[in-house]
């Protein structure tokens, strides 16, 4: 699995029973559609999405994310930079966690400040500008990169809403 391997099947969870093809998500989410292709395919070997390439595996994406992301995608917070927010400083979470420390996606574009968090790709910023669910989703795995118990728990709930539905 390679990281932005979750983002490609979060972004299938988004269409949800929307017809669409390989260039669909290519373009939404900055990659090429050979990288997507070869995304879908790890992805099939995993067990993540179904033999058609269309649906994916909820119980399995959730299982995943709730007890391997950490493990195989884990992040340090770094440097204070300029960026797009995410974790507990993006908007849907921003109500719901008090701190003092913003964490961001660097981006020139950015908003605000505060501690690095390193996207699970370099396209994530430039494709949350165009989804503002993909927005949400990626910071609820970020907080499970990054946030404590009360935020994981927080994200695995805004995630099985949108991927169990």
């Amino acid at each position: 699995m390679r990281p932005q391997d979750i983002v490609v099947l979060l972004k299938i969870v988004i269409y949800d029973s929307k017809e669409w093809q390989f260039k669909d998500i290519a373009y939404d989410l900055e990659l090429s559609a050979s990288e997507v292709s070869e995304s879908l395919n790890r992805s099939q070997i995993a067990g993540l999405i179904k033999e058609n390439k269309r649906r994916v595996f909820s119980q399995n994406l959730m299982e995943f994310i709730e007890y391997g992301l950490h493990y195989v995608f884990p992040q340090v917070p770094g440097t204070m930079v300029t960026g797009i927010p995410t974790a507990h400083s993006q908007e849907f979470f921003k109500g719901k966690f008090v701190s003092d420390i913003d964490y961001v996606w660097p981006a020139d574009e950015g908003t605000i400040r505060g501690l690095a968090i390193l996207p699970l790709y370099k396209g994530v910023t430039t494709a949350v500008a165009r989804d503002k669910e993909l927005h949400k989703l990626l910071a609820a795995i970020d907080l499970i990169r990054v946030g404590k118990v009360r935020e994981k728990k927080a994200a695995l709930d805004v995630l099985a809403k949108a991927i169990l539905k």
